[in-house]
Parts: structure tokens; sequence; C-alpha cells
């Protein structure tokens, strides 16, 4: 089975901005200079993409949700609707950058290959992305929710979140050179309850039971994990690990 996750721009933008305003360090690492082009992967709503617009690049931004590439292009972005899997560019970005997608395309070999392809000879690739471990709580909960009502949970995790030396095999197996690969554990304080980031992110592991009761099991996660995750004061916090790194396309093959 294979459920897709739907994006809608306004309920992200309620209970899932903290992802732009924790993507500053990635754009740090990837340095932007006036002029640049710059693909970015998995532009969401634009919010990132508009930071790197404003350092005088050249961006185009690509996103399989046509949702949010609408809401994206509504801040004047080149947003574009392509799936990561089969980016069709050829020699023409200075640099690709990406911040909280790539762990929501599970067929990573091929994303990879088209970044490649998509870079100048020199060109770089700076990302942040899940890493393994990350909402490992609130993962295993969903599955166990699931488990007990007779649904398996591996086809339909929509997540792949990789250990670093798993990511940096697949870079150097598609011809990049690794310059920098950190692990960041970062608990991240919720806008809401643990509910709504549950509407907002795992929406394709409750995608086969009857619309009924897709709220009950978030609901049923949530209570599960009150006393790990939940502060007794209103804040909730999940449990976050990224992978952020930064690569290269050799200048001569």
């Amino acid at each position: 089975m294979n459920h897709r996750q739907a994006w809608d721009p306004d309920r992200y933008a309620r209970n899932a901005r903290f992802v732009a305003e924790l993507g500053m360090p990635v754009v740090d690492l990837l340095a932007p200079k006036p002029g640049e082009k710059i693909l970015d992967l998995g532009c969401g709503d634009g919010a990132l993409t508009e930071k790197l617009v404003h350092f005088g690049c050249r961006v185009v931004g690509v996103d399989a949700s046509a949702e949010q590439v609408r809401a994206a292009r509504a801040r004047g972005i080149d947003a574009r609707v392509i799936d990561a899997h089969q980016l069709p560019f050829r020699n023409q970005f200075d640099a690709v950058f990406s911040n909280a997608a790539l762990h929501w395309m599970r067929r990573a070999d091929e994303v990879l290959a088209g970044v490649f392809l998509a870079l100048k000879a020199g060109g770089r690739f700076v990302a942040e992305c899940g890493a393994s471990g990350n909402v490992a709580r609130i993962e295993a909960a969903l599955c166990a929710a699931l488990a007990r009502r007779g649904v398996d949970a591996d086809p339909v995790n929509p997540w792949y979140f990789p250990t670093p030396d798993e990511y940096r095999l697949k870079l150097i197996g598609q011809g990049f050179r690794v310059v920098r690969m950190d692990v960041i554990p970062r608990p991240t304080a919720l806008p809401g309850d643990l509910a709504g980031w549950l509407e907002t992110f795992a929406e394709a592991f409750v995608a086969p039971l009857p619309p009924s009761q897709r709220r009950e099991i978030f609901l049923e996660v949530q209570e599960s994990l009150r006393g790990e995750l939940y502060d007794g004061s209103g804040t909730w916090t999940a449990d976050y690990v990224r992978l952020r790194f930064a690569a290269e396309k050799p200048k001569t093959p």
C-alpha cells in the first residue's frame, strides 16, 4: 500500500512553523552567495526558501505537494510541483539545499542521483533531515496503536531516518565528496499538543483506517506518551534527532 501524506499549508503553519524557524543553521552551513542558483529540494510553503531569495540567490523550489507549491508561489517564489525521485535538472545549480524533507523520500538513491545530476561541477549539497532515532518514541507508539487494531505500520510508514554511516555511503555511492556530517539531538517544543503534530505529520500512518478512527488513534498515542513528552504545564516536546550534512560534486570526474 502507498498512502501519501497530504499537506495543508494552513495546518502546517499552525503546527509546524518551527521547522523553518529552526532551519537557519542549515542556511548558515550552505553560506549562500548573491547570484548563486540554488535548488530548494522539498521547499514546502517556501518560508525558508524566502530567506535564500533575500540573500540575493536565484532559487527554484520543488515539492511534491501542489498545495505547498501554491503557498510558496504566493510568496513570489519560483516553485514547481516535482517528485524529488525524478528530478529533471542537469548541471544547472550551484547548490542544492534541503531542510526537513529528505526523510520523506524513501528511495534515497534515486533522490541523490538526481541531486548529483542537477548540480554543476563543484556544486554543493547541504541539507538537514531526520536521523536514526528521530521521533523514535512517537513512531513506536504509533506502530503499537496500529498493531492493536491489526494494522502493520511498515507498509504505511512514510519516514526514512538513516544513520550517518548509511547516508554517507549513499552520498559517496552517487559520486559526492562528504565534507561534513553531524547528528544533532534536538528535543523540540511543539506549538500545540502532540495530537496536532500527529495530524500534520503522521496522516499516512492512519490512512488505511476509517476516518472516524484516525483522530482516536492520535489521541491514544498522545495519552500513551503524556508521561514522557509532556511537562505538565502545557508544553509537549517531540524527540527530534537531526542529520545535518554538506557534500560536494567534484569539479573533475
